[in-house]
């Protein structure tokens, strides 16, 4: 039964809009919320619709007049019965939304007047009417205490409903200065009020448009024969070094994984081998030894404050350091014997270990959730983000978070932003969609995704349209990343430059953000363990591995141009405004991007064919460039940024050629005629 039957107007369809008002969308710093509602009500009158929004910690509302989408010619009244309105984020956090909407008498009495002077009738008793509405608002300010407003009011009310001559009287009525105080004194007392209040969850914006690079820290020791220490562990202060050739790839997070002492009980060996020689270093994911746990850090990689040195140094090479969360203990953790009770045992009494059958992780203990004592478990777990949150990271890849429980993360997540939301969180969850999804709505800020193994035209182009369009959009943003340290797909088996060129160049530009894991990738790293595997050889999981970073033929140089391409054009800095153009070349993909104002435009085409030149005639959607009203025959230049070249197009018809050896891709900056780049 509704509270008032005098509450007339229907909103719903209200977008975005995640499950009900159960998640909140995303956006980061100076980005732009536009809602859109299906607004209506019975009869032809006039509406009124507010979209009311506030950071959550203030407790007014500001309030932007929603306009209509698809407005009929008379009357502006919308057509399809949609409303759409918008506001600006400006602080980190939480922000909520909510609509109000109401039959507008004035504005109905106002449009119905026009409509009667613009046929000739006769207006003098509905100006009267007029008045009488003029001087109800008039009431409502005095109640407000604005009483400026309430003496103009009334003595418009008095000049509209007599003494004047009807012109004079219908140019007050149509005039801008009362239409203003009539807004603001609108009669809202049979407002419909949106039963919700939705959340936009706020970052930085770094969570919209990052570039990470993976690498082990115990690998980066430098190679000194003559010291025969070619195997020696990697430091913090060796990696201080190694920051200095990541900055000048251009990469700004530099995610190491588990940092934390490594167990001894069933430490595995070199290639995951299941008993480890003297001297195998262990899985850093084997976390927990006599040293300490989650919170502290290996003794071979050094100190706190070579720790907190490290934070400082990647800050001033303009990078922040992300760090792996992995919640689950080697036997030799101190928490198995300080805490058995969060732990699984087996009918022999001993600790459940981790297994995915037939594979056996006896190495790695997992918490369980369901313990008695969960609410201690959690407490401690998030005190693992407080501690290297107090550290100075503000960045964290979590491991395997599918396998943790769903209402934890969303009560530690929410924590940790509410008390720092500069917190950025990427879930590694190569799981099942929706289960990827449930944990972007419950609050990470980035996820791994599926495109190591989409490879074809068009896996690529439907799976990029999945993830841009609402409402997948609205709280999931992909990180894209052509190899993990567990992921080496057969396609880069071959060791093909081309096809290392190929998937960085696709990561790197269908999403915002990417990341690899290097220097495994920039170095053509290609060799599985065994036929069929997606496993390194020699992984660095289970041993310390040395890297020529000088080789010739990395792919360092074009790395670091490629994300010099990305830092210098906004339209590269976010995913959706991806469009996809048609060629009739299945070999060749093409898409582009660009900004709000069509100030930056970037088209990109990619050669899928890693031995062959492919060419084909691509029809550029040109409205998505920016182009729509491009006169028949008016030329535009494309500059292709990769190479220099530039180019004169016209009309929608152009003709592409890649050559995977020398021209894999272009990545053009479309110019008007007259429009200059640098």
């Amino acid at each position: 039964m509704r509270d008032d039957g005098r509450r007339r107007v229907i909103i719903e369809g209200v977008a975005p809009e995640i499950d009900c008002g159960r998640f909140a969308v995303k956006r980061t710093l100076g980005q732009t919320v536009t809602v859109e509602a299906d607004v209506f009500a019975d009869g032809h009158d006039s509406l009124t619709c507010l979209l009311l929004w506030r950071p959550a910690a203030d407790p007014g509302w500001n309030e932007v007049r929603m306009t209509a989408v698809d407005p009929l010619p008379q009357g502006g009244a919308p057509g399809n019965d949609r409303w759409r309105g918008s506001f600006t984020v400006s602080e980190l956090g939480t922000y909520l939304y909510t609509l109000h909407a109401w039959v507008d008498h004035w504005q109905t009495w106002r449009r119905d007047l026009e409509k009667r002077v613009a046929a000739g009738q006769e207006v003098s008793l509905d100006l009267r009417i007029g008045a009488a509405l003029v001087e109800q608002a008039g009431e409502r300010a005095r109640e407000d205490g604005r009483q400026a407003d309430a003496r103009v009011l009334a003595g418009l009310a008095r000049d509209l409903g007599k003494g004047l001559d009807v012109d004079e009287r219908l140019r007050l009525a149509l005039d801008g200065e009362l239409a203003d105080l009539m807004d603001r004194h609108a009669d809202r007392r049979f407002a419909t009020e949106y039963g919700r209040e939705l959340a936009v969850s706020v970052n930085r914006e770094q969570a919209r448009f990052s570039a990470w690079y993976e690498l082990f820290p115990r690998s980066t020791a430098p190679v000194l024969e003559s010291e025969g220490e070619s195997e020696r562990h990697g430091t913090f202060r060796d990696l201080e070094k190694r920051l200095e050739y990541v900055a000048g790839m251009g990469f700004d997070i530099v995610y190491l994984p588990p940092i934390h002492p490594i167990g001894q009980t069933h430490r595995k060996g070199r290639n995951n081998a299941r008993v480890a020689e003297p001297g195998d270093v262990g899985s850093p994911w084997a976390i927990g030894a006599a040293e300490g746990g989650h919170k502290d850090i290996h003794p071979e990689l050094g100190t706190a404050e070579d720790f907190r040195r490290l934070v400082e140094r990647a800050r001033e090479l303009g990078m922040e350091i992300a760090l792996d969360v992995a919640f689950q203990c080697s036997p030799d953790h101190p928490l198995v014997a300080e805490h058995p009770e969060w732990f699984r045992r087996r009918p022999d009494g001993t600790i459940q270990y981790a297994e995915n059958p037939p594979k056996k992780y006896e190495d790695i203990y997992p918490f369980d959730f369901e313990s008695e004592d969960w609410r201690g478990l959690w407490d401690e777990l998030k005190s693992v983000f407080d501690h290297w949150i107090g550290e100075g990271v503000r960045v964290f890849r979590v491991d395997n978070p599918h396998t943790k429980s769903f209402a934890f993360w969303e009560w530690a997540i929410a924590e940790i932003r509410r008390e720092h939301p500069d917190v950025i969180l990427l879930s590694e969850a190569f799981t099942r969609p929706k289960i990827m999804y449930r944990l972007a709505k419950l609050g990470f800020t980035q996820s791994y995704t599926y495109f190591a193994w989409r490879r074809h035209k068009q896996e690529i182009t439907e799976y990029m349209t999945q993830l841009t369009a609402p409402p997948v959009a609205e709280f999931f943003r992909p990180n894209f990343w052509p190899n993990t340290p567990d992921i080496l797909t057969d396609q880069l088996q071959a060791g093909e430059r081309a096809m290392f060129v190929q998937r960085f160049l696709l990561a790197a530009t269908l999403t915002a953000n990417y990341g690899m894991y290097g220097p495994a990738f920039e170095l053509l790293e290609h060799v599985p363990v065994r036929p069929g595997s997606e496993e390194y050889r020699d992984s660095e999981k289970y041993q310390i591995r040395r890297w020529d970073l000088d080789r010739p033929d990395s792919l360092r140089e074009l790395i670091a141009h490629v994300n010099r391409i990305r830092r210098d054009n906004p339209a590269l800095h976010s995913d959706r405004s991806i469009r996809f153009h048609a060629i009739e070349n299945d070999q060749l993909i093409v898409y582009s991007k660009a900004t709000a104002d069509f100030s930056n435009v970037i088209l990109i085409a990619v050669t899928l064919d890693t031995r062959r030149t492919q060419s084909g005639w691509v029809s550029l959607d040109l409205a998505a460039l920016g182009l729509a009203g491009l006169a028949a025959g008016e030329a535009f230049q494309v500059h292709d940024l990769l190479t220099g070249a530039r180019y004169s197009w016209q009309g929608g018809h152009n003709y592409v050629q890649l050559d995977p050896e020398g021209t894999p891709a272009h990545i053009f900056r479309i110019q008007r005629a007259g429009e200059t780049t640098s």
